[in-house]
């Protein structure tokens, strides 16, 4: 995303977009173009999916309707400012769902790190994933799947759709909301080096901050307060007695 280190500022003009029909996944794809060589920018979104996948592997139910999308990037930012990019690319997906809401619609609001609800109830998954390419570049694939006219029987989360929501668009017309509003919110994240800004954004409409809640970890569940995030993005939970914790990752449950 730079040229010797020198920062460039992001335009629409340097995302391309190609629209595929059926593919395993979006993110797959966008690793396979960045083997062949890819610049990145590159945003493919399907009309289905036959391997849609999201976090720690599990399924993501991909059928014609809904919107299925994976934005390639390539030398993003420094590894050590990668943590705070979920955070950014949820403000998009924010931002693109409450430009389509009807006014006095259900509050939009993003459960960390990167989940997008209406009314408490999630409409989007996103997925970052990367890959270090034979030529020693790093290729990251944002997965981005919204639930327009239908939604997935999740046992985990509630969830919705923007059909629920009385919200008449297609995936195309979705599309082209996020795809601006990512530019926007890529160009103020700026490598890493926006982050402050970023995570300014993020709190103002982060859900449940001072609410109780559990965080599943690999080998754990935790319970607290959850106090908002760190500079970093990190999540803060006040365990009372037991002090602040500093929960890096995790799935999130509220009461």
């Amino acid at each position: 995303m730079t040229s010797l280190g020198r920062p460039r500022r992001i335009s629409l003009d340097d995302f391309r977009h190609e629209a595929l029909d059926e593919v395993s996944s979006t993110n797959t794809e966008a690793f396979a173009r960045a083997r062949a060589g890819d610049s990145g920018f590159l945003w493919l979104t399907a009309e289905r999916q036959t391997g849609g996948r999201g976090r720690r592997g599990r399924p993501w139910v991909s059928e014609r309707g809904n919107l299925y999308s994976t934005l390639l990037l390539i030398d993003p930012a420094p590894a050590d400012q990668l943590g705070s990019l979920p955070l950014a690319v949820a403000l998009a997906v924010h931002a693109a769902v409450q430009t389509v809401m009807p006014p006095g619609g259900e509050p939009v609001e993003i459960k960390w790190p990167n989940d997008v609800l209406i009314g408490r109830k999630k409409t989007s998954g996103i997925l970052l994933e990367a890959e270090r390419m034979a030529d020693g570049r790093m290729a990251l694939a944002i997965g981005i799947g919204i639930n327009i006219a239908h939604r997935p029987n999740l046992t985990l989360y509630p969830v919705t759709s923007l059909a629920d929501q009385g919200v008449p668009t297609s995936p195309p017309e979705f599309f082209a909301h996020l795809f601006a509003e990512m530019a926007q919110v890529l160009g103020v994240w700026d490598e890493g080096r926006g982050i402050a800004e970023i995570v300014r954004r993020w709190r103002r409409v982060a859900c449940g901050i001072g609410e109780k809640i559990t965080v599943n970890l690999p080998d754990r569940s935790i319970s607290g307060i959850f106090s908002g995030i760190d500079d970093k993005g990190i999540l803060l939970l006040d365990r009372g007695s037991d002090g602040m914790m500093s929960v890096a990752a995790g799935d999130v449950f509220f009461g």
